[in-house]
């Protein structure tokens, strides 16, 4: 028997979600997997996105507020029954699924290497789905408790591990673009809430009522069409046979020592220091670009006031609330339109680190970071709303670019053997960055108005200069990686070891055997098909949203 047919030989015994029943077979079509990570990624995606319920469910009690509500704390919130939620209540959801996802990808990113990609990816989808009907029932019984509890907890814990799941998995398949491959999976995360936005509004607007605003319903629908899908993305993985490589393809002989062929255990990564520099590298991009995210409706409306519906002698503040009403529309567009480079950031320079390095990739987006964080006040001065917006389109670009890249970058220092755990524990700087980011700009912001700015360019100067030294601060981490030394790489032997139940040591043969050729054929149209339709209406809804930012 040949090492290709002992790699995918299995028993009757193996569960359909274990590892071993999910390693391809002669036929399978690499470009398969692409599209399930994006089925995934696509759905808990929508955690951007979950601000469209705050509104409605800041209302869903009907009629003139106790007057007692006014002194509700955040205690009486969770537990409140006759009082409306405020919207920082809500807000609080947000938190904690960044919060969650970046704990459980680090508790569970070595689980997910030894059971596989299926499984953290079945697991995720009950989590996520499942947390999204607790939360309706949250909404049906007016509990925050319970909405806390399904969404941001349970639901941040789904988040994680879909993440996650495909991360190692399409290293593997595709290490000849590695940068391109985690690129297309990770742009569904930001893509997620260009779909599911203007769903949930849809689907609101078809189930409110004089006494309900529609969400719990809401929650229901969106939760099985995202079972549907995510169950589509966990049984659609495959994973190669250990010694598969691309046909034709023989590892390159590696022109930077950043790269390498070695692979470092999962105990040891977090011991050196490029791993805490990497993090570091990843926190500072990310903060500063979430940061944006965060004030990016109230940023434009303020800086610009009247300018933006045609009135350039009207400040923020000279507005009638009709004027606001519409600038806020507006700015809902530029929300979207950074949505769209975000999402486009993320396949844009994954895919252009394969050519130009990871290194010189992340150089590339704090050097070009700080002069535009540090332009956007002068752009502000300016009154031009053009170099303004494509200002921080780049940088939003770059801020998606950071998340899509550092899984390839993590390939490239330890190896693949453990990158998907790695990566996982990576994202604790993602949980830290998603409270300073936004801390940090708020702060800034309210001690502006304390002090009596008024609302305009001068209200977010010095957040944009203070971002800037965010990026300088990983400028310098990104400058002090290094390639490891030989002390922390694995022995051929332990490498063989871990490998031995796919039966294909490295000292083994080597090739396709048949597996990963296709291209793409038919069956991959269908798949890409199924996952891209949706996002271009996302992203046509967006682009129909913005007409009015230009």
């Amino acid at each position: 028997m040949t090492a290709s047919t002992e790699t995918y030989a299995g028993g009757n015994s193996v569960g359909i979600l274990d590892r071993e029943r999910i390693i391809a077979k002669p036929g399978f079509n690499r470009w398969l997997v692409p599209p399930a990570a994006l089925a995934i990624h696509l759905c808990i995606g929508m955690a951007y996105g979950f601000s469209v319920f705050w509104l409605p469910l800041s209302k869903a009690i009907a009629g003139d507020p106790d007057p007692a509500c006014a002194d509700m704390n955040l205690l009486s919130a969770l537990f409140t029954t006759s009082c409306n939620w405020r919207v920082a209540d809500l807000g609080w959801i947000y938190t904690l699924f960044f919060v969650l996802l970046g704990c459980s990808a680090a508790i569970w990113g070595g689980w997910l290497e030894r059971v596989g990609p299926r499984k953290a990816g079945f697991v995720s989808a009950c989590c996520w789905c499942g947390g999204m009907v607790v939360a309706a029932f949250g909404v049906m019984t007016h509990q925050l408790w319970l909405m806390w509890l399904g969404a941001g907890f349970i639901g941040g814990i789904g988040l994680g591990l879909g993440y996650i799941s495909p991360v190692s998995t399409l290293i593997k398949w595709f290490p000849d673009r590695r940068g391109m491959a985690t690129g297309m999976a990770i742009m569904g995360f930001g893509g997620g809430a260009m779909i599911g936005a203007p769903l949930a509004n849809i689907l609101m607007n078809v189930f409110k009522t004089d006494v309900t605003p529609g969400v719990w319903q809401t929650f229901l629908v969106m939760a099985a069409i995202y079972f549907c899908f995510m169950m589509g993305g966990a049984f659609g993985y495959r994973i190669p046979p250990a010694g598969w490589r691309p046909e034709g393809w023989t590892p390159p002989v590696s022109k930077s020592t950043m790269i390498t062929t070695k692979h470092v255990h999962l105990r040891d990564a977090h011991k050196t220091m490029q791993f805490w520099m990497v993090w570091i590298v990843l926190c500072m991009n990310v903060s500063a670009g979430i940061g944006v995210i965060g004030m990016a409706s109230p940023m434009l409306q303020e800086i610009f006031g009247g300018r933006l519906i045609g009135q350039p002698e009207l400040s923020f503040g000279d507005l009638s609330l009709e004027q606001k009403a519409a600038i806020a529309a507006i700015a809902a567009g530029f929300t979207g339109f950074l949505s769209l480079f975000n999402i486009g950031g993320r396949f844009f320079w994954a895919s252009l680190s394969d050519k130009i390095g990871r290194k010189n990739t992340y150089y590339t987006f704090f050097i070009l970071g700080i002069v535009l964080y540090a332009l956007a006040p002068t752009f502000a001065d300016m009154g031009s709303k053009v170099l303004f917006v494509c200002a921080f389109a780049i940088i939003l670009s770059m801020y998606g670019g950071g998340f899509a890249t550092v899984p390839a970058y993590l390939a490239d220092i330890f190896g693949t053997q453990f990158v998907g755990a790695i990566h996982g524990r990576l994202l604790t700087a993602w949980a830290t960055a998603g409270i300073v980011g936004p801390v940090v700009v708020n702060y800034i912001r309210e001690a502006q108005i304390s002090a009596g700015v008024e609302p305009g360019p001068a209200l977010y100067s010095g957040t944009m200069y203070i971002l800037a030294g965010m990026l300088a601060v990983g400028l310098i981490a990104n400058a002090l990686v290094r390639p490891l030394s030989d002390k922390w790489f694995m022995s051929d032997e332990e490498v063989a070891s871990l490998q031995a139940k796919t039966a294909a040591a490295n000292a083994g043969p080597t090739g396709s055997f048949g597996i990963g050729t296709g291209g793409f054929d038919a069956k991959a149209a269908v798949a890409w098909a199924i996952v891209g339709l949706p996002l271009l209406w996302g992203i046509w809804v967006t682009v129909k949203n913005t007409a009015a930012l230009f």
